[in-house]
């Protein structure tokens, strides 16, 4: 039977292939763990990371209609102050003649 690794270890070698970009031949050389089982590592690394990216960039259609909401508000109030500005800018010119 192979030797067994606890999951700290493999995630800390995971993290130099994959966040720190060293090369994975390098690292297995150094870490003395064989290519492939390392290769396999970084392969589940990086499915876990997309996974949490993924959670962390869903949002539920509640949420998506209230931050639309916000942000067509958002505008409606920009464009009041544009129209404001507009207006005391055409004012301000026009007692300078």
């Amino acid at each position: 039977m192979g030797r067994t690794y606890d999951n700290e270890f493999k995630q800390y070698v995971a993290r130099l292939v994959v966040d720190e970009g060293k090369p994975a031949t390098e690292v297995a050389r150094e870490m003395d763990v064989p290519y492939k089982t390392m290769n396999r590592w970084t392969r589940e690394y990086r499915k876990e990371k997309e996974a949490k990216a993924e959670e962390l960039n869903y949002v539920t259609p509640s949420e998506y209609r209230k931050r639309e909401k916000e942000l067509l508000d958002r505008i409606q109030e920009l464009e009041e102050e544009n129209e404001i500005v507009k207006k005391a800018a055409h004012i301000f010119m026009n007692q300078k003649k």
